[in-house]
């Protein structure tokens, strides 16, 4: 049986005797550990897909042996790059953050591409032992973190259509004036930075919610943890609808908190925008698509009696961004106006 510390940085937050969590610092403690928890629900959350072919590849790479998601992520004791969290076992006393946190990644193409030359690459005893953030990098599309200028950056693979509707989202969000991740594109992938920068805590709704994507339930839940945090999931319910994004689930949408004090301060930005708008092909009319998200959205703040201002769009600003992201792409940019222009309209009814 597992008995040790969750760390925030260097300092104990929460204790665990197998698989139950009693915190020690409840207002810096993971918020699903604030009234106790599940020390290995935790952990394996926070595992690498084991459904994703490279992540398969990578293990055996990595000579993991037992490739469960709670031996996975113990490999990397439960680190990620998004927040500063860790699992430190009563026998490894002497360990520190600094033995813990992410300084290299030499096995970031591994993740993203499986690659015959990455699999066979003779990779030194040091570079086995050098922990590796795409052991707790989650999600089901392959991906990876890279290292660049000093920067964590996270590359995802999709296809045009895909990496466009990321892009593009992402620059609709900021030209509406939400708080969005940034994207951008490199070597074929859609490309953002680390928006924690190494010093904040994201927490996904996960944690407070569990896999209930029911839009009133994690409304209340965040307005009880924090007034203010619910007008916030608004504007992302609202951007969903406004691109048709189908895939906002609990993991992909969340918190930020000081990694020093634990405060909340805000909502994360949003991200993950990959399979909206023209992710799954064109319809045969986008002025005549029937969008459930829209009639979810505004079913929400009508039950909840609240005023939402819609911020102001029109056709030529969608245009403009169509237009500019990924100029060398083969996409339908009139088709997308058309299709974010509808929802628009929907929206404002």
């Amino acid at each position: 049986m597992l008995t040790g510390l969750i760390m925030s940085g260097d300092t104990p937050v929460a204790r665990f005797s197998g698989r139950a969590v009693t915190p020690i610092l409840p207002s810096r403690a993971p918020l699903c550990f604030r009234n106790g928890g599940d020390l290995e629900a935790w952990l394996e959350m926070r595992a690498i897909d084991r459904h994703r072919t490279n992540s398969r590849i990578l293990k055996r790479v990595l000579r993991l042996g037992d490739t469960s998601d709670l031996n996975t992520v113990l490999r990397v004791h439960g680190a990620t790059i998004t927040d500063n969290y860790w699992v430190k076992t009563d026998d490894e006393q002497d360990l520190c953050c600094e033995k813990v946190r992410f300084s290299q990644n030499y096995f970031a193409d591994v993740a993203l591409h499986g690659s015959f030359d990455s699999f066979s690459k003779q990779y030194t005893p040091e570079q086995l032992r050098t922990p590796t953030p795409e052991l707790t990098n989650i999600g089901s599309y392959e991906k990876c973190w890279r290292l660049i200028d000093g920067e964590w950056v996270m590359l995802k693979q999709g296809s045009i259509c895909e990496i466009y509707s990321e892009v593009f989202t992402a620059k609709l969000g900021k030209r509406l004036g939400f708080r969005m991740a940034d994207y951008q594109v490199i070597d074929g992938c859609a490309a953002t930075t680390d928006f924690t920068e190494g010093r904040l805590n994201f927490e996904p709704m996960a944690y407070l919610t569990g896999e209930n994507e029911e839009y009133a339930d994690n409304y209340h839940a965040l307005k009880q943890l924090q007034p203010g945090l619910e007008r916030e999931y608004l504007d992302i319910l609202f951007m969903d609808a406004l691109v048709f994004n189908v895939d906002r689930h609990t993991q992909n949408f969340g918190i930020l908190r000081n990694g020093e004090t634990g405060d909340i301060l805000s909502m994360a930005p949003n991200f993950d925008n990959n399979m909206a708008l023209i992710s799954r092909g064109y319809a045969e009319d986008p002025e005549r698509t029937a969008n459930m998200l829209v009639d979810m959205f505004r079913d929400l703040i009508y039950d909840e009696g609240v005023f939402y201002k819609a911020p102001n769009l029109d056709e030529q600003t969608v245009r403009d961004i169509a237009v500019s992201t990924m100029p060398g792409a083969d996409v339908d940019r009139e088709y997308v106006v058309k299709l974010v222009m509808a929802n628009y309209a929907k929206l404002l009814k």
